[in-house]
């Protein structure tokens, strides 16, 4: 089971790198956010608002609610946009594991969109949610590249090597 200063650090580090590639698709025009890039998602721009859905959607299910919403991408024209609603998202998650107590082995149920019911513990969401994003954001390092742009590196242990807010007091070893 994870623990939640390992919680903690993923929850920070998908913060960090979400926020390093949001600032690499703020540089592309708005002709090259939404082009179709035919990959999992068509754009940059849908594959963004597909990841902030989707931990949106999971950190709604962990308070106890269980939407049936799928957000719009045409509902997130700019980067900013999509930065201004996945503030609170990641704050929300920072909120879940705040409590020094916090229970990650408590099961979760919630419906999904199909209407059938799931059961899982926090921590075990938690992974999900981050590896998902993770996921995601090497789809979007490589439509990046494929605009001709120079993706950031958002690796976990350059996380942990700048010593970025959130990340395990671990160095690497010389």
């Amino acid at each position: 089971m994870i623990d939640r200063a390992d919680a903690r650090s993923l929850v920070a580090y998908a913060r960090w790198a979400n926020a390093l590639i949001l600032t690499a698709a703020a540089r592309l025009s708005p002709e090259a956010f939404t082009r179709d890039l035919r990959s999992s998602f068509p754009s940059i721009r849908d594959t963004l608002v597909h990841t902030l859905w989707s931990e949106w959607i999971w950190l709604e299910r962990l308070c106890g609610r269980s939407p049936r919403e799928v957000f719009d991408p045409a509902g997130f024209p700019t980067v900013a946009d999509i930065r201004a609603r996945w503030s609170p998202v990641e704050d929300g998650y920072a909120a879940v594991l705040d409590p020094p107590d916090v229970d990650l082995a408590r099961p979760v149920t919630y419906t999904n969109r199909k209407g059938e019911e799931w059961t899982y513990p926090v921590g075990q969401i938690l992974r999900h949610v981050m590896n998902h994003g993770t996921h995601h954001r090497g789809q979007l390092v490589t439509m990046l590249r494929q605009l001709g742009e120079v993706p950031p590196t958002t690796d976990f242990l350059v996380f942990v090597d700048l010593g970025a807010p959130g990340a395990p007091r671990e160095s690497s070893v010389s």
